[in-house]
């Protein structure tokens, strides 16, 4: 799945899964634009695709940005020319019920990382796309495909259900211009969630087990997992693939519960 002389674009790409996809994309020889808040968490990420002989192009952006955005792809263009393959990796959680007096605080945090930053990136590198031939992969959830664990996580689901949606949506238009969209829907994967939500280090060792519990294979995935899924379904391989939605959960969906 050689991506020699193609160009990836990925968000959030600064930790977890799209740390290990622009590694993952790396190690297949991409030119790599990496999109991230951190700068210091970048510049790790930037280190590690070096050790396999590719150094991307580091973008400090917020991707609910419209200026960043715009830069990032221009950017982009300019140093390599084009854009092959985007992956629409960024999104975070905030927790409110419908019944909290926050909840529309949590609702325009969530989507405008979780959707609009997808809309827009798209909208911005689709036609860049359209000249390559190329394709997106969006990193969704199984939160799309399910309730949520609890009524404070109703912002994160919504959101992952309308990406999923937005995928079909967009494979549909831009099918007839040789542009594929898929996405994958991971399920609990072991990266610095936890200490994002401010949870201690012996919690987090619960959290991870509890989470691997709650699968019927009785593990969570590493972010390298979702990575592999990622660039099959950016690579050649998957020519056939478009707007479909990939599971990759170690069967929490299918996880019988007993009484």
């Amino acid at each position: 799945m050689s991506f020699k002389n193609k160009t990836v674009l990925i968000t959030g790409a600064s930790s977890g899964i799209g740390a290990a996809t622009a590694i993952a994309f790396a190690k297949e020889g991409a030119n790599l634009s990496i999109i991230g808040r951190n700068q210091e968490k970048l510049a790790i990420t930037a280190s590690q695709c070096s050790e396999h002989g590719q150094v991307p192009l580091v973008i400090v952006a917020d991707v609910t940005k419209d200026e960043d955005l715009i830069r990032a792809v221009d950017t982009t263009v300019e140093q390599f020319g084009g854009i092959d393959v985007l992956v629409n990796n960024a999104g975070l959680m905030r927790f409110a019920s419908i019944l909290d007096e926050n909840i529309m605080e949590a609702y325009d945090q969530t989507f405008d990382t979780n959707l609009r930053a997808v809309f827009r990136l798209t909208n911005l590198a689709a036609p860049h796309l359209i000249k390559t031939g190329g394709n997106i992969v969006n990193i969704s959830s199984i939160a799309a495909l399910k309730m949520p664990d609890h009524p404070s996580h109703i912002t994160y689901y919504v959101s992952k259900a309308a990406v999923d949606h937005f995928t079909r949506c967009i494979a549909a238009e831009l099918a007839s211009k040789g542009v594929r969209v898929n996405s994958v829907n991971p399920g609990p994967v072991r990266t610095d969630f936890a200490d994002n939500i401010g949870l201690s280090r012996e919690e987090a060792v619960g959290f991870w087990e509890r989470s691997g519990k709650l699968t019927a294979l009785g593990r969570i995935c590493e972010p390298e997992e979702i990575a592999d899924m990622t660039v099959f379904l950016a690579s050649d391989k998957a020519r056939g693939i478009t707007g479909a939605s990939f599971v990759v959960d170690n069967g929490k969906l299918v996880k019988i519960k007993t009484p």
